[in-house]
């Protein structure tokens, strides 16, 4: 993407532009008091803003081996469960989802934290604490500045509380602005506006399962999250040639059986994002360690946007999808 009118003429183009401020702009200093205060974290919420928050931050978590057993659930489904010895964190952009206002009525925890972007609102209220997003309001009905700012804020809770090095805002800001600014390649945008279906495979981090929601409210097309090699698992029994599988930084050892069943085997095509060259068309991103995987999300928002100008869409403005999805009432 570029600061032209193709693109500066779409709220959901200027809201992801305006995500490297949101990140280079966060401050450390406003987490502390909402480090955990228990061993066990359930980190809950619905849609975007739960999954590649909570998921990322598990990931890494896992890797570097961090004290805190972290779990994440959709709401509903955590309240059936025993919390009283977690802490509970309930992410919510517009801090009046409807799920997340039952949990934390419903929840007996060592403590509750809401994140939101709205002061005053129902989660913000009924939480223990309540930490404010700096990102501020978003018009586009799929939500993107939001989504990073909140994994930013958990990723400087957990290394807080871990004694870990800061997250380097300032890197990760510019890499995000370089990242939205690289141009996608033709084969890829080609290859997706032509596809009635985009599938994403990758791991369990958040990246490919937010762009498979992503791919819904931006481009109107149909998707699915293939998790690690689900894409060569039998689903290739229904897919066809032209639909496309796109692979988030595809493990080396793996993309020739991923060529022999889905490219070879189907016909259909594969192509990826990755801080380096695959054997697949590639968008190439810079590797930044562990924050690689908000550098892929961006990525994949690029190429998403090109699909949906490409294939004549509105970007804000779909038939049916709602901002706030299940609005609390009473």
């Amino acid at each position: 993407m570029n600061t032209t009118d193709t693109y500066s003429r779409f709220a959901l183009c200027r809201e992801m532009m305006e995500t490297a401020d949101v990140v280079r702009r966060f401050e450390r200093r406003a987490v502390t008091e909402h480090l955990p205060q228990a061993r066990k974290v359930m980190l809950s919420g619905e849609g975007s803003s739960r999954i590649f928050p909570a998921k990322r931050l598990i990931s890494d978590a896992l890797r570097r081996g961090w004290d805190q057993t972290i779990v994440t659930e959709g709401a509903t489904q955590a309240a059936e469960y025993d919390l009283d010895a977690f802490h509970v964190y309930v992410a919510s952009n517009s801090g009046k989802t409807a799920e997340g206002v039952r949990l934390l009525r419903s929840v007996r925890a060592a403590r509750t934290t809401g994140v939101v972007a709205y002061s005053g609102t129902p989660i913000a209220t009924e939480a223990d604490s309540a930490y404010v997003l700096g990102c501020g309001p978003e018009d586009a009905v799929a939500a993107t500045k939001s989504v990073v700012e909140q994994a930013l804020f958990y990723d400087e809770v957990f290394r807080q509380a871990n004694d870990a090095d800061p997250v380097d805002v300032g890197a990760l800001g510019d890499a995000i602005a370089a990242v939205l600014g690289q141009s996608v390649p033709d084969e890829i945008i080609d290859a997706g506006v032509k596809a009635p279906v985009l599938y994403f495979g990758g791991r369990n981090d958040g990246v490919a399962e937010e762009l498979t929601l992503k791919t819904n409210e931006i481009t109107r097309k149909r998707s699915d999250y293939l998790e690690g090699t689900y894409a060569v698992h039998g689903i290739e029994e229904v897919m066809s040639p032209d639909q496309l599988v796109i692979l988030i930084d595809p493990f080396p050892e793996q993309e020739e059986k991923f060529r022999t069943v889905l490219v070879d085997g189907v016909g259909l095509s594969v192509v990826a994002v990755s801080s380096r060259q695959t054997t697949f068309p590639t968008m190439v991103i810079p590797d930044l360690g562990p924050l690689t995987p908000y550098l892929q999300l961006v990525a994949g928002w690029s190429i998403l946007t090109e699909i949906g100008i490409g294939s004549g869409i509105d970007l804000d403005t779909p038939d049916r999808a709602r901002k706030v999805g299940n609005e609390f009432v009473g």
